[in-house]
């Protein structure tokens, strides 16, 4: 499947009917979630989109980073904590704590027993060597840190996982994964694993940015939504909620400006896991990035994929669907 999706490339949209939900009628696809939850609607978004997709997805856990927003490693450990509890799901899905750093900073203590970031990166290991013939797909939607750090210190997880990371505004430079580890990048990219960049691309019709959620549609749509859990959750901003409908309503009202519309990026990178139809695919040689630009190498035998112009339309169609017809995941389902 891996070598017929490269050679589709950019076709795949015109594909897509024959490619989208891969998993259907055959395996979950196993997938470990990397996140700075407590960065700010976008994550906790993705969390629960995730795991209310649990005929599509094999969840093996959920690792966290801390980004230089939302406090530290507890705060956004907090944060991912309440989206799993709202989503009934504190039994099944384990919650790792991992990096506050920079990869470059912690490389030098990789082979101490305890490090910053150790307990992800030693969790990512083992799901990607555990005994499964499925491929592991590590989704990143924070900084890459954590994941760099596990492909330096195994490097023969390469050829067992797939990196979907939701990152980079490329060919420009900047957006807000990308430049809370720039150290994390090359190790990434010049690695021998499956590695696939969602663009964020702020402000531009064909990134993620576009896959905006409307506050209108979240106070109409998502009140109540999601299964109902005994024990309130304490929110982020106070309050008590049962069910995570009522917190992504509670997220948006308390975002600074209040804006009337808000980008999903994370989300929207889950989607086109689900759905590869959502957004078109173009595999090209991995580039470099130097001197703060992105240099482009074509002739590189080193191939990523980007995914760019996504279907907004669909996506949150599926979204709010989804928040209606839930199917919680569980890891140890196939």
């Amino acid at each position: 499947m891996k070598t017929m999706l490269t050679m589709c490339g950019a076709l795949i949209v015109g594909l897509g009917c024959c490619l989208a939900h891969v998993a259907e009628g055959g395996e979950k696809i196993r997938i470990l979630l990397d996140t700075d939850a407590n960065n700010e609607l976008d994550d906790q978004h993705a969390i629960a989109y995730l795991l209310f997709n649990g005929d599509t997805f094999a969840v093996e856990g959920i690792t966290v980073n801390a980004t230089s927003n939302g406090g530290g490693i507890e705060q956004h450990m907090a944060e991912a904590t309440r989206v799993v509890q709202l989503c009934d799901l504190t039994s099944r899905i384990k919650i790792i704590p991992g990096a506050t750093g920079k990869y470059q900073e912690i490389l030098p203590q990789i082979e101490k027993p305890e490090y910053d970031g150790s307990a992800a990166v030693d969790f990512i290991i083992e799901r990607a060597l555990a005994d499964d013939a499925r491929p592991l797909v590590l989704m990143p939607i924070g900084k890459l840190t954590n994941i760099a750090l596990a492909l330096k210190k195994a490097p023969q997880i390469a050829s067992r996982v797939r990196i979907v990371w939701l990152g980079t505004n490329y060919p420009a430079p900047g957006e807000y994964n990308f430049v809370n580890d720039l150290t994390a990048l090359a190790p990434v990219l010049q690695s021998d694993a499956a590695f696939e960049m969602v663009m964020v691309r702020y402000r531009d019709p064909s990134g993620t940015d576009a896959v905006k959620a409307r506050l209108a549609d979240v106070r109409r749509i998502m009140p109540g939504k999601g299964p109902k859990v005994t024990k309130p959750v304490t929110g982020r901003h106070g309050g008590a909620f049962s069910n995570f409908g009522d917190y992504a309503v509670d997220l948006f009202e308390k975002f600074p400006g209040k804006p009337s519309e808000r980008p999903l990026f994370d989300m929207a990178a889950i989607a086109i896991v689900k759905n590869p139809a959502w957004a078109r695919r173009v595999t090209m040689g991995a580039p470099a990035f130097r001197d703060g630009k992105w240099v482009d190498r074509p002739g590189n035998p080193r191939k990523i994929i980007i995914w760019e112009h996504f279907d907004r339309q669909r996506i949150m169609q599926d979204f709010y669907q989804r928040m209606e017809k839930y199917v919680l995941a569980n890891s140890a389902s196939r």
